[in-house]
């Protein structure tokens, strides 16, 4: 297991996916000082199950993403970062919030992509395109382009999907591609017949 600096969040982060942020509390701020020395800064991302993302005293999911910090930007007395989610893990035990969040996690296993499942991944991508297209509030453009890698595509239809966190983060714990594009396909049929 190795001990990782956390920033749990109101939101699920997808590997192969981005994930701005927008940094202003002191503890997160010394967090990306911190990773701003090391060669591959990386940090962990948890759904807040319970609770707020301010002050702490919230109740964090066990499974989670890496997110490798691709840019910073400083803004006053906020930082805008952006990251792109990695590897998932399950955070196995927490460790004190001094300074910031920490917790020792092990790698939960890739998915493996088979061509066999190319006409699943493609009737996927178009029930999440065309209930984007019709999402009253919807995150992202129906026509937002895909990676040509089709596992990161499968990561990244996951992501533009138009779910609920709960939702998404059932798919974040997938065990199989098969199983993660089924769940995509039901959960966005789900979702739609809600409208």
């Amino acid at each position: 297991m190795t001990a990782i600096p956390m920033f749990p969040l109101g939101s699920v982060l997808f590997p192969h996916t981005p994930l701005p942020l927008r940094v202003f509390e002191p503890r997160y701020l010394t967090m990306i000082g911190h990773l701003l020395e090391e060669d591959e800064p990386q940090f962990g991302v948890v759904l807040i199950e319970r609770g707020h993302e301010v002050g702490g005293g919230d109740r964090r999911s066990v499974v989670g993403t890496m997110a490798r910090l691709v840019s910073v930007a400083a803004d006053a007395d906020v930082l805008h970062i952006m990251t792109v989610g990695t590897e998932r893990f399950t955070a196995e035990r927490w460790l004190e919030d001094e300074p910031h969040p920490r917790a020792e996690v092990s790698p939960v296993p890739e998915l493996a992509w088979n061509d066999a499942l190319t006409p699943l991944r493609t009737e996927a991508e178009a029930i999440v395109r065309r209930t984007l297209a019709r999402a009253p509030e919807a995150r992202w453009d129906a026509d937002i382009e895909l990676s040509d890698d089709p596992l990161s595509a499968t990561w990244q239809l996951a992501a533009i999907a138009p779910l609920g966190e709960y939702d998404r983060y059932a798919l974040l714990q997938s065990t199989t591609t098969g199983a993660l594009l089924r769940q995509v396909i039901d959960l966005t049929l789900e979702a739609e017949l809600l409208w």
